[in-house]
């Protein structure tokens, strides 16, 4: 569909199996609307912010889906890269005016991780896409798309 809305997936590879499942996820909500979309890696979840940046300020995207994973270890860094990855993709929406989702998983366990990633509770790949496909639709109601 040559006229269909792009949008962007922005996703943390650290956890592998959790990315693939979230970009899975999301993919197949933009397939459900007929929109496009790229999916971008970056290395972990402190890079979307800066990923989503690169994809808004191209002006090729009607929105970006971030997507990843942080599980909380025995030290302070789970709670840095959890705040900073949730500023950080909100700035960029605040900034560009491009809708960018928060779906990155902030857990406890991997169990959790893969119960929040299809496995059972929801699906935060699926989430995320369609909070960004809703957030796009407002943002065109509203006549504010540039």
């Amino acid at each position: 569909m040559a006229d269909a809305p792009a949008f962007a997936i922005v996703v943390a590879r650290f956890y592998e199996d959790l990315a693939d499942r979230l970009t899975e996820g999301a993919e197949r909500v933009f397939a459900e609307v007929g929109a496009q979309v790229e999916v971008h890696p970056v290395p972990g979840a402190f890079e979307l912010a800066l990923g989503a940046r690169y994809c808004a300020d191209s002006g090729r995207y009607a929105g970006v889906a971030c997507l990843g994973a942080v599980i909380r270890g025995e030290t302070d860094h789970y709670e840095y890269v959890c705040a900073e990855a949730a500023h950080g993709i909100s700035q960029v929406s605040l900034d560009t005016g491009v809708p960018c989702a928060f779906g990155v998983l902030t857990v406890e366990s991997m169990e959790q991780a893969l119960a929040r990633a299809g496995g059972g509770k929801r699906h935060t790949g699926e989430d995320a896409a369609r909070a960004v496909l809703r957030m796009a639709e407002l943002r065109g109601e509203l006549g504010s798309a540039s």
